[in-house]
């Protein structure tokens, strides 16, 4: 069943945000994973969520998509994301 890693950034360093930028695709295609959005634009249809920067990834199951979010391939960019953004990141199944 497919997974999707939903994420919601706020960019605080444009700078590295950029270097992020360049290195998680590849990471995110080692483990099968494929961008479905990736930072168009946002309507808030309903309710108070307003994302700044939107991000969705599909991967093929929960466990390719943790084992892309756990894995060292994937250490370095989440660190200077984690550097350079608020984030909020939730994994969901699909169906």
């Amino acid at each position: 069943m497919s997974a999707y890693v939903v994420v919601d950034l706020e960019v605080l360093d444009k700078e590295k945000f950029e270097e992020y930028k360049q290195l998680v695709p590849g990471t995110i295609q080692m483990y099968g994973g494929r961008y479905v959005v990736r930072g168009g634009n946002v309507e808030t249809l309903e309710g108070s969520w307003h994302p700044r920067r939107f991000v969705v990834v599909e991967f093929d199951s929960i466990e390719k998509a943790k084992a892309w979010y756990e894995s060292t391939d994937y250490a370095k960019p989440k660190e200077i994301r984690q550097a350079c953004t608020r984030s909020n990141i939730i994994l969901v199944e699909g169906v």
